[in-house]
């Protein structure tokens, strides 16, 4: 093995070439990254947005210069990858100046990422409308919001990022509306209730069954609509999710998995045992249901780098697969899940119950405590315990992690609520409650 080609230079590519670097010295390591940034926190875009004296680039973790000169990986910013030719191990690539280049490979890492969910509706390329993905979304907004005077937001879409997004310009002083089809789709409606509330007491007005059809400009101000009302801005986010970047693979004939991501094994091989694919464009096995999903997650695109580094000469770190645990916050509230949801756990085969408990943060009568809500999923049938989900105002996002553990190791719903967690009256109740949660469940399961 000579040449490790790796087609895209953000969380996998970088982790994968970092490793295989200290893995294989000698190696020739090549990344093709098509833009100019490479090894950034894309998740902390909103709140860099929210903080006007902050540079965007604030956000990157290690430099193009650094891979290069102190890691000694051919680094190619501006290099677009179009096709890879299996057969003879090359892959085309653009450059700068729009020539074409070939690379040889022995091995390639295909870790192109995801791209925004763009609709095909009429305004959609308006000055103004723009997606948060890459660091060069986060500098076209934090520069549009910088040059013109933005007094209203419209925010399509009701996930993750439109929640970051929305706190973010709340914190800027602009008004917000929100439109999409459900309030955070996947979570318990009793927890999304939560969010809803706690949104709308900002003054963050929503519109929940609304679809935008067409986009346009009107008077120098936006216009979002659907069929029953026109939502005015001054700046339109994108927040509907993403897409795998999959046609390089499915151009050369690699298998697909779901949701049209690239398909791998354990050991994150594709199709072709030569071709390795890691990050937010392949997809994983999830640890509850043994089934595939695709969630794509930056500690799993940052671990899935480091298994192709480890098994480029042989099968020597299988990945578990992930759980789907996720943390957001918006305001004074952090919303945190991982596992199955009752939906998701009845489609896997399984037997669901739930319950949804509210307590508290902290013991009682100790100071500053908070409510807490706390939704947990168990099998019936086998007392296997399948998901949480928790909102609060404080606690939920280290709170999570137990659970997340407690899936990664097969618990039961029993088991989890004989766990020996820790208990202090400023942090919590001696009965933690997810606790509380768990030991509900047992009844409801019975």
């Amino acid at each position: 093995m000579e040449n490790f080609l790796v087609i895209g230079g953000d969380a996998a590519g970088m982790s994968a070439a970092s490793r295989a670097g200290r893995n294989y010295p000698g190696l020739g390591i090549t990344v093709l990254e098509q833009t100019n940034d490479v090894s950034y926190s894309a998740c902390g875009m909103p709140y860099n947005i929210a903080q006007p004296q902050r540079e965007i680039d604030d956000l990157v973790v290690r430099k193009a210069e650094v891979f290069r000169e102190k890691q000694g990986i051919n680094l190619l910013t501006g290099h677009r990858a179009e096709s890879i030719d299996r057969e003879n191990r090359v892959v085309k690539a653009s450059g700068p100046d729009g020539g074409m280049r070939e690379f040889p490979y022995d091995k390639l890492l295909i870790a192109t990422g995801a791209s925004p969910v763009m609709p095909d509706i009429p305004g959609i390329d308006l000055p103004g409308v723009m997606p948060l993905k890459r660091l060069e979304d986060g500098r076209k907004i934090k520069q549009y919001i910088g040059k013109n005077r933005v007094r209203d937001a419209v925010i399509i879409g009701m996930g993750y990022i439109g929640m970051e997004m929305c706190e973010a310009f709340a914190e800027l002083g602009i008004n917000v509306k929100m439109a999409g089809r459900g309030l955070l789709s996947g979570y318990n409606r009793e927890i999304a209730s939560k969010v809803r509330e706690h949104l709308q007491q900002r003054g963050i007005v929503l519109h929940e069954s609304c679809m935008i059809d067409s986009i346009e400009r009107i008077d120098g101000r936006l216009r979002a609509n659907c069929s029953d009302v026109s939502l005015k801005g001054d700046v339109v986010l994108l927040g509907l999710g993403v897409v795998p970047n999959n046609f390089l693979a499915a151009d050369a004939g690699l298998s697909l998995g779901v949701k049209d991501s690239i398909a791998v094994d354990r050991y994150m091989r594709t199709s072709d045992p030569d071709i390795f694919s890691a990050g937010d464009c392949a997809d994983a096995y999830h640890v509850v249901s043994g089934e595939k999903v695709w969630i794509p997650l930056a500690l799993l695109a940052n671990r899935g780098g480091w298994a192709v580094a480890d098994n480029l000469d042989g099968n020597v770190t299988a990945l578990d697969g992930v759980a789907g645990t996720a943390v957001f916050k918006v305001f004074d509230l952090g919303v945190a899940r991982t596992g199955l949801n009752f939906d998701q756990a009845k489609t896997a085969g399984f037997s669901p119950a739930e319950v949804v408990i509210q307590g508290r943060t902290r013991a009682h009568a100790h100071p500053g405590a908070a409510p807490i809500w706390i939704n947990a999923v168990g099998d019936s049938a086998t007392g296997k315990l399948l998901g949480m989900q928790i909102v609060s105002s404080e606690g939920a996002a280290h709170r999570i992690n137990a659970p997340a553990v407690a899936l990664h190791s097969g618990m039961s719903v029993k088991d989890f609520a004989q766990s020996d967690l820790a208990y202090a009256p400023p942090f919590s109740p001696v009965w933690d409650p997810m606790l509380t949660a768990a030991n509900q469940l047992i009844k409801e399961m019975h």
